[in-house]
């Protein structure tokens, strides 16, 4: 009777847990919260609740409760309470003039949630964060973690970009993102809409701006004041600032074609005032109106200078202006016309007294899909661990200066997903152990940064496969991934060169310790992810792996090994040169892997190329499409791997490159095995050099 009874047990209990409902739980909140405590409560979703809510107009979350699975009626014991408050006990948000507060805090006990605001956007980040605790895996919760969060941001601004002059984002999408974005608490969507490709919004008064004439790039395609209106509506419901941005004297070129003289004359400032007053009337809910100001000498028009006569005219209107810093013969200042900076390159330094974004090193069309993530989340923003009245926080801006096929592919390349929401986490809850400049775009081996990297990348890639399910995102886990690179051996400028190293790429040869070439001996360096930078793209400020401007004519090897507990084809995400999304590189040349002869092996056997779209070609002119030349753009490599341990080596010549061909000459590389599609890492694969399972 022993063995029926126990059945019957395991039988019971099979069924108890099949009924138990999904919890949802805090471990995937992103950002994560400044102050969490669980209390042991639960509160059950799938019923009936009441919405006490008499001031905060937040029309967002009804919406949210409903998404939950709660039912808002008049009569229910349930309560959904939002009280106003003076201030958010235990909160530290910095104040920043035409932001408001968004502190809040969310209680949530068994038969009630209560949250306390000082504002209506601190309500909406309580609903999203509420809306993040309803997804669990498997589908939607049906009970919620009782939990105690206090929380704020640190930095005010956290943003991204569309550069939709250069190319175009459908308003389908842009609405879409605002939506996404605010999930995450991101707060700030820079509308970059003129360029010399192309100008975007619609101006009733000259309707010729928008003319598909007056466009060398997706002619015709602009934005429409109505749907201006409806974005700017929609970031207000969401808690996301629309900045339109109307750059001028710079990036001009579709005015002028358009109106047949430049900006900087009296008629240009004439029609443009008109501009301003219309871009101003469809965005009621902006802080500010950007005005560009980079790239071109700024000219006295009339005995007044350009910029700051258009950021006064704007002012009249009761409204403030940023500008891009540095900015060309004209200093960026209160002064002369600035309420906010956009710090770009190394030359936009923080300015006394003025609130400065930090864009120095975020523009992701310079970006390759991991080294750089890493980089960013480490770093600090314009040098500080919190936000004040002179830091603002940062923006993410992809660039694309390179036409490419879709909206799909812009988003893809330029990895804006895990870009922005890395850099969007470390603006929220502040820190970082140093600025990028000194803490490098590489991700370290151990260590306190590590494991807050690895806890972020869990989080993401949980939303990824969730409620960003849908978008091109071509991030996958990378913490996992180990290797062991050699120090650099001199080449004389000729990359074919053979070292003994490359007897070592055999399945069958075991990796020595070192390797002692022409009497010097040569060790290994550890390094961790799936991208790795020997010289970054930046790489007389930005440090990769061995510090900054290592030296041309030098070749490195790396490997690892792959331990797969069962024979499996597999997709490689291969990289050797990320093509930046603002160059015009040509393709490598079909049967290569970059202009340096790099080149990698799986068990000893090369891994051919893809076949390049462009073939040599596709640079020298934006025009000229950037095709598969990225791995997000292509689909990944098949290979297979044996049961047991499988040797990756590569080699890593470090040239000169042709200018013409490559302008940005990158020592870097990719590797990482995912799916036959690209979409996830391989479950349960052991990247390890040492063979340590």
């Amino acid at each position: 009777m022993i063995r029926p009874i126990r059945i019957l047990v395991i039988a019971l209990m099979g069924l108890v847990a099949m009924s138990i409902p999904a919890v949802a739980s805090v471990q995937h909140l992103l950002p994560k919260p400044q102050q969490l405590s669980q209390n042991g409560q639960r509160f059950r979703l799938q019923r009936d609740v009441i919405l006490q809510d008499d001031w905060s107009e937040c029309s967002l979350l009804p919406e949210v409760l409903v998404d939950m699975g709660l039912r808002i009626t008049s009569r229910a014991k349930t309560v959904v309470c939002v009280k106003r408050v003076l201030a958010v006990a235990g909160a530290d948000e910095p104040a920043l003039d035409g932001f408001e507060n968004e502190s809040y805090r969310l209680l949530i006990e068994d038969h009630q949630i209560t949250i306390e605001a000082v504002s209506r956007l601190g309500v909406i980040r309580a609903a999203q964060t509420l809306l993040q605790l309803a997804e669990t895996e498997g589908g939607s919760a049906r009970w919620l973690e009782g939990v105690d969060i206090t929380d704020w941001a640190a930095f005010k601004v956290r943003g991204f970009m569309h550069d939709v002059g250069r190319s175009f984002i459908t308003f389908d999408e842009l609405k879409n993102q605002i939506k996404l974005y605010s999930r995450f608490k991101i707060n700030f969507f820079q509308w970059h809409m003129t360029e010399n490709q192309a100008w975007r919004f619609q101006v009733m008064a000259y309707p010729q701006l928008t003319d598909a004439a007056s466009m060398t790039r997706y002619a015709g395609s602009y934005y429409t004041q109505e749907q201006c209106r409806e974005l700017d509506e929609l970031g207000y419901k969401y808690g996301v600032y629309v900045i339109p941005e109307i750059d001028m004297p710079g990036h001009s070129q579709a005015f002028k074609r358009a109106m047949g003289h430049d900006m900087q004359t009296a008629e240009g400032i004439r029609e443009l005032k008109t501009v301003l007053d219309e871009v101003m009337a469809c965005f009621p809910h902006a802080p500010y109106i950007h005005l560009g100001g980079d790239e071109q000498g700024i000219l006295e028009v009339d005995g007044q200078n350009f910029l700051t006569t258009m950021s006064a005219y704007v002012h009249e209107k009761g409204q403030r202006v940023m500008w891009w810093n540095p900015t060309r013969n004209l200093k960026v200042s209160r002064e002369n016309g600035c309420d906010m900076a956009q710090c770009w390159s190394t030359a936009g330094r923080p300015i006394a007294g003025l609130p400065c974004i930090d864009c120095r090193y975020n523009y992701s069309n310079h970006f390759d899909v991991f080294a750089d993530v890493a980089g960013m989340y480490r770093s600090t923003i314009l040098y500080k661990k919190r936000g004040d009245s002179e830091t603002a926080g940062f923006i993410s801006c992809p660039w694309n200066d390179r036409k490419t096929p879709s909206q799909e592919d812009i988003i893809a390349q330029n990895n804006v997903f895990a870009v922005t929401l890395a850099s969007g986490e470390r603006a929220w809850i502040g820190g970082g152990q140093q600025y990028i400049e000194e803490g490098g775009a590489y991700l370290p081996n151990s260590g306190s940064e590590f494991d807050e990297f690895t806890d972020w990348e869990r989080r993401f890639l949980f939303h990824k496969s969730h409620s960003l399910q849908h978008e091109p995102i071509p991030y996958v886990q990378q913490t996992n991934v180990r290797w062991l690179i050699s120090d650099p051996v001199p080449n004389n400028g000729e990359a074919t060169t053979e070292f003994p190293w490359d007897e070592l790429k055999s399945a069958d040869v075991e990796m020595p310790d070192n390797v002692t070439f022409n009497g010097k001996k040569y060790g290994w360096t550890q390094a961790t992810g799936a991208g790795i930078y020997l010289n970054h793209t930046w790489g007389s400020v930005v440090p990769g792996i061995w510090g900054l401007n290592q030296d041309l004519n030098q070749t490195a090897y790396a490997y690892t090994y792959i331990y797969s507990d069962k024979p499996q084809t597999v997709g490689a995400q291969i990289e050797f040169q990320n093509y930046g999304r603002s160059e015009k590189d040509a393709a490598p040349i079909n049967g290569q892997w970059d202009y340096k002869e790099s080149d990698i092996w799986l068990n000893g056997n090369r891994i051919a190329p893809p076949v390049w779209d462009n073939n040599g070609s596709g640079g020298g002119d934006n025009e000229n499409d950037l095709l598969n030349e990225n791995f997000p753009a292509r689909r990944p490599i098949p290979v297979t791997l044996n049961k047991g341990w499988n040797k990756v080596f590569l080699k890593l010549p470090y040239v000169e490159t042709d200018r013409n061909t490559v302008r940005l000459n990158k020592w870097m590389f990719t590797f990482v095995l995912t799916d036959t599609e690209g979409k996830a890492a391989v479950p349960g694969l052991v990247y390890s050099p040492e063979k340590k399972r």
